[in-house]
């Protein structure tokens, strides 16, 4: 029986998530890029595969950091449950949110995610379980399943890599079987998926629901990780950011996400610390213009790789093996 891509997939990933760490990246960076990876994966699960474009994910992501981030600091919760909850916390406001904007199409659909989303940010904003502006700070380490100690960044990395891999594989599993090539038919041609006979509506909700409990996922490893739950979390330009990172890794492709949000990681963190630029009395603080120098590092990407940096490099080797077939091909017709 030929081995899936899904499971080479995830295989892959564990195998290069174990050995990242001895590469000298601190643990830290590499557990900020899984929670930001599984982000992406979540979004371009129903908007690379659905043909959506929601800019409203930031509300399932927030608040899923705050259901773990509170779940674990208030309630003692362990941290299978807190990332359970906020599983369900975010698929339960995906399925209503889904509910009101599923039947829209286009800009229309994107603007009634991005209200809603508004919406559960000034609820955050006025909710006291908040912490509002400071939001939830020291949020506890708790031992997995009650046994296993995830005190050290080391031990909690592994959990969130083999959770990562297992998400990322389900999500794949799905878009191989025919649930998902019923939502690639619906991208492509929803009039024709309608005529088939599919529920059209049904697929985009159910689609819609999953994406936002993984992004609440998501929102959960962020919060155990950093410990900390707060209103950027749950703002707009958590959703600007995601999607900039499918744009720029590929949307629409199994690795692309992974990759846009390992490099938009990797761009904070190194131009952070770039520290100010001085020419003459003239003189800027790079470490200040993050998002303006990202914005045009984007621009540039888009205008080389019009379907991202994965999506390009697969249509290159698309392109090879295709000219490899054809002179296969027309080398057999000589002869």
């Amino acid at each position: 029986m030929p081995v899936r891509n899904s499971t080479l997939l995830a295989l892959a990933l564990m195998v290069v998530g174990i050995a990242l760490p001895f590469t000298g990246l601190y643990t830290q960076f590499l557990m900020k890029c899984i929670a930001l990876a599984l982000f992406a994966v979540a979004f371009n699960f129903f908007t690379g595969n659905v043909g959506l474009l929601s800019i409203g994910h930031a509300a399932f992501f927030g608040v899923g950091a705050y259901a773990a981030g509170y779940a674990t600091k208030s309630w003692g919760l362990s941290p299978e449950l807190s990332l359970l909850l906020s599983v369900v916390v975010g698929a339960m406001i995906g399925l209503v949110m889904g509910a009101m904007a599923i039947r829209r199409q286009g800009i229309y659909f994107a603007m009634i995610t991005l209200a809603l989303a508004q919406m559960v940010y000034f609820i955050c904003v006025q909710a006291p379980f908040t912490g509002a502006e400071d939001g939830l700070q020291r949020i506890p380490r708790r031992p997995l399943f009650g046994v296993f100690d995830l005190s050290s960044d080391r031990a909690l990395y592994i959990f969130l890599l083999l959770l990562f891999a297992l998400s990322v594989w389900a999500l794949q599993r799905l878009m191989e079987a025919p649930y998902g090539q019923v939502l690639l038919a619906i991208r492509d041609n929803e009039p024709r998926a309608i005529s088939l006979g599919y529920d059209v509506q049904a697929y985009k909700l159910s689609a819609f629901t999953i994406s936002a409990g993984i992004a609440g996922l998501a929102g959960g490893t962020k919060a155990l990780t950093l410990g900390f739950a707060g209103l950027p979390d749950v703002h707009w330009t958590q959703s600007g950011s995601v999607i900039l990172m499918c744009l720029l890794g590929g949307l629409g492709t199994p690795l692309g996400p992974i990759v846009g949000a390992i490099l938009i990681v990797t761009l904070e963190s190194k131009l952070s610390g770039l520290g100010a630029l001085q020419m003459g009395s003239w003189s800027i603080d790079l470490s200040t213009k993050v998002p303006v120098i990202i914005g045009l590092i984007f621009m540039s990407c888009v205008l080389l790789f019009r379907r991202g940096v994965v999506g390009e490099v697969t249509a290159g080797f698309e392109n090879l093996r295709n000219r490899e077939q054809h002179k296969i091909e027309k080398a057999d017709a000589h002869s």
